[in-house]
């Protein structure tokens, strides 16, 4: 259960740019990807998996103007996210903030009472600096921190870019993600806040 031990005053504890992305876990990643491109005009992007270096799950990264999409399967039963797709099904499991220190966003939050999901790692190579963290947030869901505005590489280490056939598909005019709603259980709003 999340505690509130201060009244927010008003003031940003730390700044956050934006949002950098939305993760959906998918039991069958290709077959979300082909929807989100053919229903709502998203482009491919980036891909990481077993071709890349990343052996245990495959990443895909869509795009459609401001707003990313990173749709991702797990490719054996001990991934975590193998449990988490058998508990909820598809569904969104980061909402990633893009900061200017993910450290810094990390132990604010962890400083008023938020629990950490992925403790902060900062990857630098020939591409620059990436850096990222994540807290725990309602039920199973947890939101990222992103740093990374210096990286001049595909989307994430281990990413590499992604091109699929071009699809005709109407323009749906979404352009940016401007809220996301978190559902919790009837009568639980209290316990998350």
């Amino acid at each position: 259960m999340a505690i509130m031990t201060t009244e927010w005053n008003g003031t940003e504890y730390f700044p956050v740019n934006d949002f950098h992305h939305v993760e959906f876990l998918s039991g069958n990643a290709k077959q979300a990807v082909h929807y989100y491109r053919s229903a709502f005009g998203f482009e491919a992007y980036a891909y990481c998996g077993p071709e890349t270096g990343v052996r245990d799950s495959v990443s895909y990264v869509l795009k459609k103007k401001q707003q990313y999409f990173v749709i991702t399967t797990p490719l054996n039963s001990i991934h975590p996210a193998s449990g988490w797709l058998q508990k909820h099904g598809d569904g969104i499991y980061d909402i990633a903030f893009s900061v200017n220190s993910h450290q810094d966003a990390y132990d604010s939050c962890l400083s008023r009472g938020a629990e950490g999901a992925f403790e902060p790692e900062l990857q630098n190579n020939q591409d620059g600096e990436y850096g990222r963290s994540s807290i725990k947030t309602y039920g199973d869901t947890i939101h990222s921190f992103i740093y990374d505005s210096n990286y001049q590489g595909m989307w994430a280490p281990n990413y590499a870019s992604l091109e699929l056939p071009p699809l005709d598909v109407q323009d749906t005019a979404l352009s940016a993600i401007d809220h996301i709603v978190g559902n919790v259980e009837v009568g639980k709003m209290d316990e998350w806040r």
